[in-house]
């Protein structure tokens, strides 16, 4: 009994060490867990403003072709309205499913960001079938979704403490014609 009693403090510091290692492993391993959940879900939310973002500019693009067949945009790949049509109810319907995630997933600054893009967008697409509408109102509308469409991505850069970025007004080079 007395070698017992001469050798616990031993067994007591190997317990409590054993005791000490399981807890910092288990509290590493629940802040590894943690971080990495935390970057899933960036991961996923960067995806829902991304395919947002790229619904919009799909469906712009799409208004321009038909603007620039009704001589009123420069877009250099013209499209009639009817052949228009289908392609709108696809970019529609996809845009729709795209801000469902934006709403699960995004923050209330970037959603709203969002919100007013797609405002200016739907306005596009009233404008580009208005009868009364020349080169010089389209233009402007076109200006007035370019703003939102920075808004949208300055509120996600703010969001993610990112530094500015590129405005994404290229500068083309004249045509010259032949």
């Amino acid at each position: 009994m007395s070698d017992f009693i001469k050798q616990l403090p031993a067994l007591l510091g190997v317990m409590l060490g054993a005791f000490g290692s399981y807890v910092v492993v288990m509290r590493g391993d629940r802040a590894r867990f943690r971080r990495e959940h935390a970057a899933r879900w960036r991961e996923r939310q960067l995806a829902a403003y991304t395919d947002y973002a790229l619904t919009l500019k799909k469906t712009v693009t799409l208004h321009r072709r038909v603007a620039a067949h009704l001589g009123n945009d420069g877009y250099p790949h013209p499209l009639p309205p009817a052949e228009a049509t289908p392609l709108l109810i696809d970019a529609a319907d996809a845009r729709s499913a795209a801000g469902e995630g934006l709403l699960m997933l995004g923050s209330p600054e970037v959603v709203e960001a969002a919100h007013g893009w797609a405002l200016t967008v739907m306005e596009v697409e009233g404008l580009v079938r208005a009868p009364g509408c020349t080169a010089d109102t389209w233009t402007a509308q076109i200006e007035k979704q370019r703003t939102a469409r920075a808004k949208y991505y300055t509120a996600i850069r703010r969001e993610r403490e990112l530094p500015p970025g590129h405005t994404g007004r290229w500068q083309l080079p004249p045509t010259h014609p032949s």
